[in-house]
């Protein structure tokens, strides 16, 4: 059975897009299933990461005994390349760059669904419909999962408005703001290695069974 394909895809920076896909990535892959991770940014940080990880760990715990993989491609290699990870792997996800070029658009086109992680800001809301209006003219679905949320914050009404506005649906699982997460990734860890019983890990793995169903 071919992977789940899953494109990470904000075109705003500072959504949080990479360390959302590393934290799923190693807490998907301690659950037990095989995860290949594609890195198609030019920032390259998901590769960067992975490296410091391996440093840190060890090539087998980094590896989470051969169940987590990660790798970067560039340019019209993309596609073949997704295909190529999903015929081995039970879930792909990919880092895509903050734009729409062509390099996102052969990862929105390659998955079963786009994640579309924003901040509950007006700039978010509106950078994420670039995301959603690509996600749309490739014939795939988008997901809006509200990322970095601060302790006690409340959806206006307005920007409630304007999320229901992007035609995506929103996730049911919100991200917060959590030190944990930043933290963990130093360690070239994912939350779920960090800290597995903190509520940053029990909201990284609610989005996770959300978006496994």
């Amino acid at each position: 059975m071919a992977a789940k394909i899953i494109t990470i895809n904000q075109q705003k920076g500072g959504a949080g897009k990479t360390t959302l896909v590393a934290h799923l990535a190693v807490g998907w892959a301690i659950a037990g299933k095989r995860v290949s991770v594609v890195d198609i940014d030019p920032q390259a940080s998901l590769s960067s990461w992975n490296e410091m990880r391996v440093e840190k760990l060890g090539e087998e715990a980094a590896s989470v005994d051969g169940r987590l993989s990660v790798g970067a491609v560039t340019g019209w290699r993309i596609g073949n390349e997704i295909e190529r990870r999903a015929r081995e792997a039970d879930i792909v996800l990919v880092d895509s760059p903050p734009h729409a070029e062509t390099e996102a658009k052969l990862a929105v086109r390659a998955a079963d669904v786009v994640v579309v992680p924003l901040q509950p800001s007006p700039m978010d809301v509106w950078a994420s419909r670039t995301t959603v209006k690509l996600a749309g003219s490739e014939g795939t679905d988008a997901l809006l999962v509200l990322n970095r949320v601060p302790p006690r914050a409340r959806l206006t009404e307005d920007l409630a408005e304007a999320i229901a506005d992007l035609s995506a649906p929103l996730a049911e699982t919100t991200i917060g703001n959590r030190v944990a997460l930043a933290a963990s990734m130093l360690e070239g860890k994912g939350i779920a290695e960090f800290q597995p019983r903190s509520a940053a890990a029990r909201e990284l793995a609610a989005l996770a069974r959300e978006l496994s169903a």
